[in-house]
């Protein structure tokens, strides 16, 4: 037992000594390694809380996509069922102009995803080193001329309409051109986007190409010539930008995709397959027509809906979990308005298929994907 006892000069209260205190401070570490060595015994464990970074919980945020915007909707829908299925958590869908999109993710914007409407985006002549060289096509669509309620209170307008609901029951190539001549004609005023920024714009051009072929006694330039001399053209970032001008009538006409006009709830006049690019057996007459400007010349193809994974993805595994999911799923993409391939449609670059990510090589096993060509 140690002693307490009084300090040589009184102070009021008690303390103790120097040596009592080396005594307990002793003890104490005593009864603190017999503790340990009890706990070790009988298995107990402690469990401490650090402040330092476990990797097992370390994530890169959620996955980020972009895409183009006339198909924001339908990406949406397929990030969140993805989410939902497999617990991933997803960013909002960051959408513009494929071309624009591309642009965007070469720059270093981050990305995990691209679902692009053209094939040439996700190619190295847009996205650079960080092309992937591979895309999956897993959906089609088409050109149409869409028309708002404010459309058809213009007189000049809905005359134009009743024209190509005219065509559209007859096909005949008098009716079309009464159509595409009055809708050239200047009486109205024509959405269609900007081409270097979004593809649908760059199609809105090719179409009236092939509808002066068409109709116009194979003058290619015919409606687009007589468009562009009187200045009839309003442009925009995208087509899904012009739809707000559409429907409050500072324009008339858009040339958009269907999907598109649907989702946004407007009328459109439905185009013949020779001239709106939805089909692909057709891919060789569509190649006849082709639009030049500063990005270079661009023949027309069918529409193809792509996804690719760039290779600046920071969540890659995930990335490509989804591209597993959405080729899975991709036949829920109808109700949009959308036309699904039997197999999704692998284009690919590279040099051989065991070049292909992991994932994509199981798609191929499973006879999940078809190889088409190139990027």
């Amino acid at each position: 037992m140690a002693c307490i006892t009084e300090p040589s000069v009184y102070t009021g209260k008690k303390t103790f000594s120097g040596v009592a205190l080396a005594v307990i401070v002793v003890l104490i570490i005593v009864v603190g390694v017999f503790a340990f060595l009890y706990a070790t015994s009988t298995g107990t464990t402690t469990t401490v809380t650090s402040l330092s970074t476990s990797t097992a919980l370390v994530t890169s945020g959620p996955l980020i996509s972009y895409s183009a915007d006339a198909y924001a909707t339908e990406s949406a829908f397929l990030l969140s069922g993805f989410s939902k299925s497999t617990g991933v958590p997803t960013a909002p869908v960051i959408s513009g102009g494929s071309n624009a999109d591309a642009s965007s993710i070469k720059a270093g914007a981050p990305d995990d995803v691209f679902i692009s409407s053209a094939l040439s985006a996700t190619a190295p002549s847009h996205l650079g080193n960080l092309s992937a060289n591979w895309a999956i096509g897993f959906a089609t669509d088409q050109v149409v001329v869409a028309y708002s309620n404010a459309t058809m209170a213009n007189s000049a307008a809905s005359n134009i309409i009743s024209l190509g609901q005219t065509a559209e029951k007859s096909n005949a190539t008098s009716d079309w051109n009464a159509f595409y001549a009055a809708l050239t004609s200047g009486s109205v005023k024509v959405g269609i986007s900007n081409p270097l920024a979004d593809p649908g714009g760059l199609r809105g051009w090719l179409v009236l190409e092939a509808a002066g072929y068409l109709y116009s006694g194979g003058n290619q330039s015919a409606y687009v010539s007589r468009l562009l001399k009187v200045q009839a053209n309003v442009t925009g970032t995208s087509s899904a930008a012009l739809v707000a001008p559409l429907q409050s009538g500072q324009i008339q006409f858009l040339f958009i995709y269907k999907s598109a006009a649907i989702s946004d709830g407007i009328g459109y006049i439905s185009l013949d397959d020779h001239v709106n690019l939805s089909s692909a057996s057709l891919a060789g007459y569509y190649s006849m027509f082709s639009y030049t400007d500063s990005a270079g010349k661009t023949a027309g193809a069918p529409i193809v809906l792509v996804v690719t994974v760039p290779m600046s993805s920071v969540n890659t595994a995930e990335a490509l979990e989804f591209v597993q999911y959405l080729v899975k799923n991709m036949g829920s993409l109808s109700a949009y308005g959308l036309v699904i391939p039997t197999t999704a449609l692998l284009y690919s670059s590279l040099s051989s298929t065991s070049e292909l990510p992991q994932p994509i090589q199981a798609l191929l096993a499973q006879g999940l994907l078809v190889q088409k060509g190139p990027i």
